[in-house]
């Protein structure tokens, strides 16, 4: 089977770049276009941690194979962030101590963010129910969902 171009809109920038078959979206970010925020975990689907945006919904990009979403936008971590500091949701994650090493934060900000533009104000079990597909071994969760919620406050 050919390797196919793909286009995609990712973090606002026009990209174009040749993908052999099977090539996930993961793979894509972070081999071809070196966006690293989204992290090689399980690869399949289960921790959360290469969690982005494709047309505005959050997937496990992990298992989308590129060519399948030719022409799609995608947002990741990087495309999150704006240039004269950090979100209101990555703030109060720092704020709130919800990362400790760090690993699962961008997948779980990514899902959280998801989360918040569809439902600016979550319940306590909305915010479980968007990042429970999200594995975090350090923090307990509670202070993620502290933060997610605090967030949602800050920004409504």
């Amino acid at each position: 089977m050919p390797s196919s171009v793909i286009e995609l809109t990712v973090n606002g920038s026009e990209e174009e770049f040749i993908a052999k078959p099977g090539t996930t979206l993961l793979g894509a970010l972070r081999d071809t276009l070196g966006l690293t925020a989204a992290k090689r975990g399980c690869g399949v689907g289960t921790c959360g941690t290469c969690t982005c945006h494709v047309d505005g919904e959050a997937v496990m990009s992990c298992l989308v194979p590129v060519e399948t979403i030719n022409g799609a936008t995608v947002k990741t971590l990087e495309g999150t962030t704006p240039t004269d500091g950090l979100s209101p949701l990555q703030q109060a994650f720092l704020d709130n101590f919800a990362t400790q090493c760090g690993f699962c934060t961008p997948g779980m900000i990514m899902a959280a963010e998801a989360l918040l533009a569809v439902n600016p104000n979550p319940s306590r079990e909305d915010v479980v129910t968007a990042i429970s597909g999200n594995v975090c071994r350090c923090t307990g969760y509670e202070s993620i969902i502290e933060a997610i919620l605090i967030a949602a406050e800050a920004t409504a």
